[in-house]
Order: C-alpha cells, then structure tokens, then sequence
C-alpha cells in the first residue's frame, strides 16, 4: 500500500527499477533503504514490508536483473547464419556482462553480507547456468549450419567464454569489459573450429 492507502501496482519492479538508478548514479554506497525508497516515490516503509531487510531486498534485486540478463540471452541463438560467430559472439558477452553487470557485480562485492544471501538462498546458480547454455545453443545452431566444426565441444566453449566473461566483469569492478579484449578471447577460443569467413 501507498502511504495514502492505495495499493502500489507492481512495487517490487518499481522498487528495482529505483535501485538500479541509485545503483548507477551513486554506485554500491548509495544503495540504502532510504536511497531506494525516495527515488520510487514511497515512503521508506514500503520497502521492509515487502522484504525483511535491505540484503534481502538487493539479494532479489541482484537475482531479478540476473535473469533478465538470461531471457535475453536466448536471442543470440536467432543469430546464427548471420554475420560471424566472433563476433555475435563478441556482442553478446558485452551485453551480457557490459554496464548492467559491471555495476550489480559491484554491488555483489562490496557487501560480504549480500554474498551470503546469495549463497544461502542459491537462487543465482540455475540464473548463471541459463546465460551459459545460451551460448551452448547457440554454438549448436551454428555447428548445425557448417560454421562450427563438427568435432567442436560446444558445451566446453560455451562454459569458457563464459567463465571468461564472468572473471573479466568481476576483476574490473565498476568498468565494463573492454571490447578489444573480449574479442580477442572468444577469436583464442573459435581458432580451428571455424574458417576464416566465420571468425
């Protein structure tokens, strides 16, 4: 409810929408009860009645832009045949772990306490492995259409470019991957199975 009685429609993705604004322009430190609460408009109770405590609430915070970040994921396998496999592959990694995740990664490690949520509701885990099987799927597809080798271990290189990708946004907290580098990686991992027009 509103301060004025009024029931607030969709509240918990008003109120992530509000800390993903403070996230970005205040960074991690900015993220308080209040912070978040005033830029949605409420009064600052509105949060605790929907979440038991501040890591609870960026804890599902944290978990619900995960997720969107994997819907959006399943799109890359609609690209297969198209362009080249670097880089389609190049694009989604940066979308994937570009300024969105540069951010909730910096979230996630200045606050020891958010990990442990984290952990202990385990919620992230199938989140983590859907971006990676999105990539999988992909590869697939691509090795269906000739432009993957057929020996190609795509599940391998789908949990490497992802592994990579996920280091590389956790080591530079705050700053999106470069580019450069994250096309350097996935033209490392594709050499000897794809030709050239592929790549």
């Amino acid at each position: 409810m509103s301060p004025r009685g009024v029931a607030i429609p969709d509240i918990r993705e008003q109120l992530f929408a509000a800390a993903e604004r403070v996230l970005a322009r205040n960074g991690p430190s900015g993220l308080t009860s209040r912070a978040v609460t005033d830029e949605a408009g409420y009064a600052k109770g509105v949060l605790h009645n929907h979440f038991d405590d501040l890591d609870g609430f960026l804890a599902a915070f944290v978990i619900n832009r995960s997720r969107r970040l994997a819907s959006s994921a399943h799109g890359l396998v609609s690209l297969a045949g198209q362009g080249t496999v670097a880089d389609n592959l190049t694009d989604a990694a940066m979308s994937l772990f570009g300024s969105s995740a540069a951010a909730i990664s910096s979230l996630v490690v200045s606050r020891p306490s958010l990990v442990q949520r984290l952990r202990e509701e385990r919620s992230a885990e199938p989140v983590l492995r859907e971006i990676q099987d999105a990539f999988a799927a992909y590869l697939d597809a691509e090795r269906d259409l000739g432009r993957v080798a057929t020996s190609a271990d795509t599940a391998t290189l789908a949990l490497t470019l992802f592994a990579s990708a996920h280091h590389l946004s956790f080591t530079q907290v705050g700053r999106p991957i470069e580019r450069d580098r994250m096309r350097q990686i996935v033209t490392s991992l594709l050499a000897g199975v794809t030709d050239a027009r592929a790549r």
